[in-house]
């Protein structure tokens, strides 16, 4: 990003992208997690997990206003101290995850868009692969190689 006010590249204070992304099944369970900091594993399971009940909430609110989904980007599903959690839902009601840093207050709205249509044209790829099963946990070298470029450290 050229930033012409500064007359060089648009510096970001300590950024990650993401520290977590998850996907999750229409029956709640994940099919795939993966956090950058491997130390805070079960402390992100914890956070994607309980925005599923911000997911559901949201998406019943959606339900009760129009008889069909259009809009698949929930948006910030709710802020902690340290994390920001996002959220957006497919059309067969896979939820996606995404985790972000609060200190990085860099991101946009249309950022965290892009990272969801990434991400979900990733698990499109991975769905069309006819040696997946569906149901199954995600086992994908390309699908970590999305995720991977989605966490990297600016």
């Amino acid at each position: 990003m050229f930033n012409v006010a500064t007359g060089g590249r648009r510096r970001r204070a300590f950024c990650t992208m993401a520290v977590c992304v998850a996907v999750i099944t229409k029956e709640n369970y994940p099919l795939y997690i993966s956090n950058v900091p491997a130390a805070n594993e079960l402390k992100f399971h914890y956070t994607v997990h309980t925005s599923l009940d911000v997911v559901e909430e949201k998406l019943s609110a959606v339900g009760k206003t129009t008889s069909d989904l259009r809009e698949l980007y929930l948006g910030l599903l709710y802020p902690t101290e340290d994390y920001k959690v996002y959220g957006y839902v497919a059309n067969t009601k896979v939820k996606f995850v995404i985790v972000i840093d609060s200190s990085n207050t860099s991101f946009r709205d249309n950022e965290i868009r892009s990272m969801f249509r990434k991400l979900h044209t990733a698990y499109t790829d991975v769905m069309c692969n006819p040696f997946y099963t569906p149901g199954d946990p995600i086992q994908s070298k390309t699908f970590d190689d999305v995720i991977s470029s989605m966490m990297q450290v600016c």
